[in-house]
């Protein structure tokens, strides 16, 4: 018994054994299981293992290479060898055929930021493919590929590497790029490298990103391609993956775009966009903070049509008719001069019932549409001078005016025979015209590539100046009453009066004087009026006093001379080039004026009858004739010297040049293909900041013309703008510009909205930025993005198209199109209606 009860002992006790031993090998197994999950999760990371851990995991990794052998390939394109900087995205991705030709083997370096936070792009030469040896961490670790722990050849997909990144939940980008889970940069298709950074590290870049993908934000229309030109489009979605459900993030970043139509192409986002560079620290202020949430929910702008006297064709600071009533006298023609109301108007103006989208050049020079401007007091008035005549649904221009009934042009020739030095189009670039009518002067003069600055004023000869811009010809409404012009002295090589019913003579000369302030030394004074060549008793009385004045003034009759088929005269006079005359004259009459006085202070100065002084050093402006056109274009004024500092801090010299080359090639390659414009519909063209006229410069090749627009209180950079053989004017946007509703077809505005709206209501500089531009017409905006973002939103409640906007690193760009809406509702101007 004891023998059978210890043999039944003996057998329970072997069969404990086998069951402890049993689940001691299970428990193991799980352990190793368990082990294997672990080190193959992606929450895990990867440097948060010690030493005797990562030998654990390489065992683990080579058994999951094994027995996953046929999913390496898919991740061949890692981006686990990029370094951090290769890695952050910049608010636009590229094309992988665009952006890395050999993207196994040659993986692209991003731009390098300039100071500004803009890029230059292609036009480093030191920028190159990064190869292994150069992808090292800032800080001077080593990574695993340098460690010999994670070694991969470039184009092979090791299989430890590519298993590895393919178990750590990494998921492939459409560029082929992998990205890491939880470590995608939020501004699409940018990656981390785990082996590099710490936990802090990572949620540093993380954080980093977060911020960048506020400031960056890049859309076209719909998101589909603008006029078949180019589709640029970023879409950040951070999805989790529902097979795997194991928290991965995924990042979607795609842009698409042709490879000459860069929207921010070389040099086009250098630091020449800013005249200074705000530097902002790591920690936002709560002000700034409260600002942008403030700022983000999105104002509702709600607009009306203005109720004006004027309708269609309402001037602001032109039609202040309150204000007009009130003038004490108007035998100065103060009536026709600037008379802004104290708040500018943020009402829309009116389209022309049956308006209609201009005819283009050059046929506009010939014929508009009457429903455009349907005004017909000239064509009944002045039909016969051939200034503008009614056929059918148009108006028509046979070239004509008061002096040139046969024709403009044959009227400049008429000119240049008399006066061969005049040389239009060589030496004589820039020209005024006085009194200009319809403008068939300034329009013709374009067949000798001459530009002309033509103005009159908005009064009986209804709208004659509207005709002028509607044809495609510059013009401004102006007068010349009390107030000088508002241009610097001594820009213009040639000033023009067709018996343009201005008088000279009175006052001591005190208008005629004005047009001495603006003529350059050795500039021509044509005058062609019946004084001229009549002999009726006023004529000959003009005459005897003109004849006075300019001997006292100095000027040099050249010659007086009839064309035989107008049946007119032409009297031709020099301006001095020296103060000899001045100086040997036996009276001070007019007077010279004070040295203390600036000759080139234009903005509301009251008209004074005195002279000024020719420069006679050769190191100032005016001493010498410009380089013939077209040298004179890109050639910076010998009056710059390096001694000077430019508007972006460079000598001035450099600083002229800088700004050329910024222009022309972001005219080049963005303007004239990556925005969507057709460049054959734009003739008219304002650049609301012009600084140097680079912009201007760079369009010099199309069939346009560029007002070139110096704010009052930014730095006096016009007479640069002539002095190369352009042309601009002095205007405050806080007040309405000069010109008839429906001026323009492209405005231009660099970093303009920005700086105006801390002195001025940014709501009405848009709505004055709709009135002088055509429906269907196109605005360019570049600058910072909160500004950028306002616009946008303005232009949007207006119904504008939003053909594209673009940010990057703060900086942005936008191009809108006007279109035909006009509000339901009505806002009467109690100061405009009569």
């Amino acid at each position: 018994m004891a023998l059978g009860k210890y043999s039944r002992v003996d057998g329970r006790r072997s069969t404990t054994n086998y069951c402890s031993t049993a689940t001691l090998v299970a428990f193991v197994a799980l352990c190793l299981v368990g082990v294997w999950m672990m080190t193959s999760s992606s929450v895990v990371p990867i440097q948060n293992s010690d030493v005797s851990t990562q030998e654990t995991k390489d065992e683990v990794k080579q058994q999951v290479v094994e027995s996953n052998d046929s999913d390496t390939r898919q991740f061949e394109d890692s981006s686990g060898d990029l370094t951090d900087d290769a890695k952050k995205g910049d608010g636009v991705s590229f094309t992988q055929d665009e952006k890395n030709p050999n993207p196994q083997d040659n993986p692209a370096v991003p731009e390098k930021p300039l100071e500004n936070g803009l890029e230059e792009k292609q036009e480093k030469p030191e920028e190159k493919p990064i190869n292994e040896e150069e992808n090292k961490p800032e800080d001077g670790s080593t990574n695993e590929a340098e460690n010999g722990e994670n070694k991969s050849g470039d184009g092979e997909g090791d299989s430890k590497t590519e298993d590895a990144n393919s178990d750590s939940g990494e998921t492939k980008t459409d560029g082929g790029e992998s990205i890491a889970d939880g470590q995608g940069d939020s501004e699409g298709g940018s990656v981390e490298k785990k082996s590099e950074l710490d936990d802090s590290e990572k949620k540093s870049d993380w954080d980093d990103g977060e911020k960048k993908s506020e400031e960056n934000s890049f859309e076209t229309k719909d998101g589909d391609k603008v006029d078949g030109q180019i589709e640029e489009k970023v879409e950040q979605n951070e999805n989790k993956d529902s097979e795997q459900n194991s928290g991965e993030r995924k990042e979607d970043g795609e842009a698409k775009e042709q490879v000459s139509n860069e929207v921010f192409p070389s040099g086009a986002q250098s630091e020449l966009l800013n005249e200074t560079t705000t530097q902002n620290g790591a920690f936002l202020t709560q002000a700034a903070e409260s600002k942008k949430e403030k700022e983000s929910q999105q104002t509702v702008y709600s607009w009306k049509v203005c109720n004006v006297t004027a309708g269609p064709d309402y001037i602001p600071c032109l039609d202040n008719l309150r204000a007009i009533k009130s003038l004490p006298s108007t035998k100065h023609y103060e009536h026709r001069e600037r008379h802004c109301p104290n708040e500018p108007p943020t009402c829309l103006v009116s389209l022309p019932e049956g308006y209609k989208r201009p005819i283009e050049w050059p046929t506009s020079r010939d014929k508009i549409w009457y429903y455009n401007v349907p005004h017909t007091k000239l064509a009944e008035i002045k039909g016969h001078q051939n200034w503008v005549k009614v056929a059918g649904e148009f108006l028509t221009f046979p070239g004509g005016g008061t002096q040139f009934k046969h024709g403009a042009l044959h009227y400049i020739e008429f000119i240049e025979e008399s006066v061969p030095d005049i040389a239009w189009g060589k030496r004589s670039r820039v020209v005024l015209d006085v009194g200009c009518g319809v403008a068939s002067f300034g329009g013709y003069l374009f067949d000798k590539d001459v530009l002309t600055m033509s103005f009159a004023p908005k009064d009986e000869h209804e709208a004659q100046v509207q005709f002028a811009l509607e044809r495609g010809i510059p013009g401004i409404s102006a007068v010349m009453g009390t107030k000088r012009l508002p241009f610097p002295a001594m820009v213009f090589d040639v000033v023009h009066c067709a018996r343009c019913r201005v008088p000279w003579h009175i006052e001591g000369g005190k208008l005629l004087l004005e047009l001495n302030r603006v003529l350059r030394p050795g500039g021509f004074f044509v005058w062609s009026a019946t004084p001229v060549y009549q002999k009726l008793a006023d004529d000959v009385a003009i005459w005897n006093a003109m004849t006075e004045l300019m001997k006292s003034m100095c000027w040099e009759l050249v010659v007086i001379k009839r064309d035989v088929v107008n049946r007119v005269a032409a009297a031709i006079y020099k301006k001095p080039t020296s103060n000899d005359c001045y100086e040997k004259r036996s009276q001070n009459e007019p007077p010279i004026c004070a040295d203390s006085e600036d000759a080139n202070a234009a903005w509301n100065v009251p008209l004074q009858a005195c002279m000024h002084k020719v420069p006679v050093d050769t190191s100032k402006r005016g001493s010498q004739w410009p380089e013939l056109w077209p040298a004179r274009l890109d050639k910076a004024p010998y009056w710059l010297t390096s001694s000077q500092v430019g508007v972006y801090g460079r000598a001035a010299p450099e600083d002229f040049t800088a700004d050329y080359e910024h222009w022309k090639r972001v005219v080049a390659k963005s303007y004239l293909n990556g925005v969507g414009i057709s460049w054959s519909s734009v003739r008219n063209v304002m650049d609301m900041r012009a600084v140097y006229g680079g912009f201007a410069a760079a369009l010099r090749d199309l069939n346009v013309w560029v007002m070139n627009v110096v704010s009052i209180d930014s730095p006096d950079t016009l007479p640069i703008i002539y002095e190369r053989g352009l042309f601009g004017i002095y205007h405050n946007w806080c007040e309405s510009f000069n010109t008839y509703p429906r001026s323009y077809d492209l405005l231009h505005a660099d970093h303009i909205f920005s700086k105006t709206k801390k002195k001025c209501n940014l709501v009405a500089v848009i709505a004055e930025a709709d009135r002088i531009l055509r429906p269907e017409g196109k605005l360019i905006v570049r600058d910072d993005v909160e500004t950028l973002g306002q616009v946008e939103n303005m232009l949007r409640s207006m119904h504008w198209e939003i053909r594209m906007t673009y940010s990057k690193e703060k900086e942005g760009l936008l191009c809108a199109q006007k279109t035909m809406w006009r509000p339901k509702e009505m806002e009467t101007i109690p100061s405009a209606i009569a």
